[in-house]
């Protein structure tokens, strides 16, 4: 049946509330764009005047595709080119979603973003709809077709293991692990706003051009980590640096001004302090588009993790939204 003007209204009152739950599923804002336009055309397709329920049913229709995508990607990140990094979104973008409460900021925060990719397909499911949009377990279970007391246990497993990963502090592999989810031996991460976010960022700055490790490390924890996803397109290494000394090495050279850096990445960038998923991020900006964001997951205790976006896939939205916005003067001005 054709879809009246009512209809399609309807839906795109529905499209920004489906696309942050798919965001937070899938980790990927074209990846959330897509399923939120699948959900459309099988409502296009369903006989509308049936459905009791409207906002429910897309919710189910778009989860389901959802968790098919996600049993999928295991397949294709296996295959994916160096670290695989949920891609950053900057402050404002409405596919964050609702940020009124602690938890809702939380499951969207860049560490825990890393670290739902976790957890099993239903575990995210169930934990998104629960955490990040106050569904009900009754909600949960008819969009799932799952008993609602199944849904609970679902619940209580996945708060348990992402409680699990925030807390680890032990030392060696898991002390590493730890902080890439945003643990590490400081806990619970510190609620930013933009003014603290820029104190973050300057200083941070501060210190990686500084030339020297002594500044970074005093800003790190002794277990911190720094990662890049350049999904093949961009260099990035294939696996952590673990431990401040070695990641205060890393950042000292990665800031270290270089023709052979100009002509990699087509210029000298611009470095601006801004926030993404909530959290301190450098924005890295040559000539108008985006090439990087380095996302800094910060406890009372220093910078547990340094994570780096430079796929240029997954910066199209970023650079999108930064041509749209007023972000202030860079930190530093050709930086490289």
């Amino acid at each position: 049946m054709a879809l009246t003007l009512s209809d399609v209204d309807r839906f795109e009152a529905a499209r920004p509330r489906l696309e942050a739950i798919a965001y937070r599923m899938l980790g990927s804002a074209s990846e959330a764009e897509d399923a939120a336009q699948e959900t459309y055309l099988r409502w296009q397709a369903a006989d509308v005047e049936r459905i009791e329920v409207p906002e429910a049913w897309l919710t189910k229709v778009l989860t389901n595709y959802c968790l098919n995508q996600l049993t999928s990607a295991r397949a294709r990140r296996e295959e994916y080119v160096g670290q695989w990094l949920p891609e950053p979104l900057l402050d404002g973008d409405p596919m964050l979603g609702p940020a009124q409460t602690a938890e809702q900021r939380e499951s969207v925060s860049y560490a825990v973003l890393v670290l739902l990719e976790r957890l099993s397909p239903n575990e995210r499911a169930v934990y998104v709809l629960r955490e990040a949009f106050a569904y009900s377990h009754r909600e949960i279970a008819a969009i799932l077709d799952l008993s609602e007391a199944a849904s609970q246990q679902i619940f209580h497993r996945a708060k348990k293991h992402v409680a699990q990963g925030r807390a680890q502090a032990t030392a060696g592999g898991a002390a590493v692990e730890g902080a890439a989810l945003g643990g590490g031996a400081g806990g619970a991460l510190v609620e930013i706003d933009e003014a603290a976010a820029r104190r973050v960022v300057e200083e941070f700055l501060a210190a990686a051009t500084s030339g020297e490790t002594g500044p970074l490390i005093r800003l790190l924890t002794s277990d911190a980590i720094a990662v890049g996803d350049g999904g093949g397109k961009v260099p990035a290494r294939a696996s952590a640096f673990e431990g401040a000394l070695a990641v205060a090495k890393f950042l000292r050279g990665l800031f270290k001004p270089a023709q052979a850096k100009r002509d990699l990445v087509g210029g000298s960038p611009d470095l601006y302090a801004a926030t993404a998923n909530g959290g301190p991020a450098v924005v890295a900006v040559i000539g108008g588009r985006v090439f990087g964001i380095m996302c800094l997951e910060r406890t009372q205790e220093g910078i547990v993790a340094v994570r780096s976006q430079v796929n240029p896939d997954k910066l199209e939205r970023a650079t999108e939204r930064w041509a749209a916005g007023d972000f202030g003067t860079p930190v530093l001005a050709e930086a490289l």
